[in-house]
């Protein structure tokens, strides 16, 4: 079993990144290659999320570096912040998955949203970029408790 530790802790040194889009952050069970080849078959509970940045261990106390991948999103940028929160209102409203920085708001690239944010006003700017959505606030992994952990298994064949 491999345990996700605490994405804080900086010291540890990876051996390997494994860089996932969201939709495959969020499987329970995922076959994939680390960023440099190697194969690694994840198990996690159910309900838990890789977020960019966590680390696995492996058995052989090798850590892995997650990386969330470029997608195809939508930003949308306003220094408006009554604005910005309307944008962001109606956006959660459809139930959609939002990251949020400071003036900014990002979602995966959806033409009806993108039209939604013309009619509030707003520019949209279609991109590739990584998507690290908000968790939402019953989540254990909010913002303000932190990363939990989780046990997962890594496997991999050494060359």
């Amino acid at each position: 079993m491999i345990e996700l530790t605490d994405t804080t802790d900086n010291q540890k040194t990876t051996s390997g990144t494994l860089t996932l889009t969201l939709e495959q952050r969020q499987r329970s069970r995922l076959h994939s290659h680390l960023d440099d080849g190697r194969e690694v078959g994840l198990f996690l509970a159910r309900g838990q999320q890789l977020r960019d940045g966590d680390r696995l261990t492996g058995p052989s106390n090798e850590t892995i570096l997650i990386r969330a991948a470029d997608e195809d999103v939508s930003t949308v940028v306003c220094s408006d912040p009554l604005l910005l929160t309307r944008a962001a209102y109606h956006l959660g409203n459809r139930h959609t998955r939002l990251q949020i920085g400071n003036g900014w708001l990002r979602y995966l690239t959806d033409p009806v949203l993108d039209d939604l944010m013309r009619l509030l006003g707003l520019e949209i700017r279609c991109h590739q970029a990584a998507f690290s959505p908000e968790p939402g606030a019953y989540h254990p992994q909010t913002a303000i408790s932190g990363h939990s952990n989780k046990a997962v298994r890594h496997q991999h064949e050494h060359g």
